[in-house]
């Protein structure tokens, strides 16, 4: 077959096998994870004890570097977790080849949800001990995270609405079925009148009657919307028509410089407009910035946000949003439009003496 690097056979027996800490180079980020972890007081941060009787726990250490690990590359499913640590030597490194399943792994998340946000704080402190987080500039901004919850299990009083006029269209269809089926004769008629009367109408019927009885609770709900699989996540509207989706808005202040998340939030509101000051206080305070200059887009404007950050000592710079004046009679539209497309920012920052 010509000149080629040839590997080695994998029946072959090793006399002296392989140790596992020379497949991982030495500046790896999994080495950084590993003795940032060693060197947190786990208790402290309110990471359970061991149980003292029944089966033994998984070190509650190797979980967290096993979820760090996770947020590093990219790996948020419990499932693809599980195969990572049974076919990654990296992470067979950091753990001690223990692979746990993904029900445990998705447990310690659960379980241990505040313990994990303090640890995310004491990293921030490290690298601001470090001087990795110069603490000036921080820039904010909102992802949609999409929860295990289908849009056909969240209601609001649109969805209900449209859904009973889908089911009365339906009912209004079948009745005319029967109408046919009723001018026709023989026993195919019959067969097909009592099929049609006993299933598929019936079936109907008892879809609007849960719709009534979902609309009479989601009135009663304070923000009117219910997610059966998932209760706490929300419909959230998209940029395309008829691309929403159900879940969450992750709020997230990243250092401007190094691009290091300093403050995360997770919401269930399907707007930004009243996390600004949340996340400019959350920011300046891991910083440790006296004075914290804030970027986000037109999606944050609100004169109530800005006020409450002006009084945490927080300056906001954000772009108004980009809304239509009414048009004087016999101007031109190329006027109007460009008026229009004006950007103000709300605030600047000090200048410097």
């Amino acid at each position: 077959m010509g000149r080629f690097i040839e590997g080695s056979d994998r029946r072959e027996r090793l006399l002296l096998p392989d140790c596992i800490d020379d497949y991982v180079i030495a500046d790896s980020p999994v080495r950084v994870v590993d003795m940032f972890v060693d060197e947190l007081d786990l208790s402290e941060l309110g990471f359970g004890a061991a149980a003292a009787t029944g089966r033994p726990n998984y070190h509650p250490a190797t979980m967290l570097k096993l979820y760090i690990y996770g947020y590093l590359n990219q790996v948020q499913s419990s499932r693809r977790l599980e195969r990572e640590a049974g076919r990654n030597v990296e992470c067979m490194w950091l753990t001690g080849k223990l692979a746990p399943d993904f029900k445990t792994i998705a447990d310690f998340r659960r379980n241990h949800g505040a313990a994990i946000q303090a640890a995310c704080r004491r990293f921030v402190l490290v690298c601001r001990n470090l001087g990795l987080i110069a603490g000036g500039t921080v820039a904010v901004d909102g992802s949609r995270l999409r929860a295990v919850n289908a849009r056909d299990r969240n209601f609001t009083p649109v969805t209900i609405r449209h859904r009973m006029e889908q089911v009365d269209a339906s009912i209004q269809r079948y009745l005319g079925m029967l109408d046919t089926a009723d001018r026709q004769e023989g026993e195919a008629a019959e067969w097909r009148t009592a099929r049609l009367t006993t299933t598929r109408l019936d079936a109907l019927r008892r879809q609007m009657r849960d719709l009534e009885a979902m609309e009479q609770a989601v009135a009663a709900t304070p923000d009117r919307q219910i997610s059966l699989s998932d209760p706490d996540a929300r419909a959230m509207a998209s940029a395309g028509g008829g691309t929403g989706l159900v879940g969450y808005n992750l709020q997230a202040a990243g250092d401007a410089d190094t691009h290091i998340v300093v403050a995360h939030e997770v919401i269930n509101l399907g707007h930004d407009r009243t996390s600004l000051a949340s996340m400019g206080k959350q920011a300046r305070d891991a910083t440790g910035a006296d004075t914290l200059i804030v970027l986000a887009d037109r999606g944050y404007f609100s004169g109530p946000e800005v006020l409450a950050c002006e009084k945490d000592g927080v300056v906001a710079i954000c772009p108004k949003p980009l809304t239509q004046a009414p048009r004087p009679r016999g101007a031109s539209a190329s006027r109007t439009s460009s008026t229009s497309r004006t950007l103000i920012p709300i605030a600047a920052p000090p200048a410097k003496p």
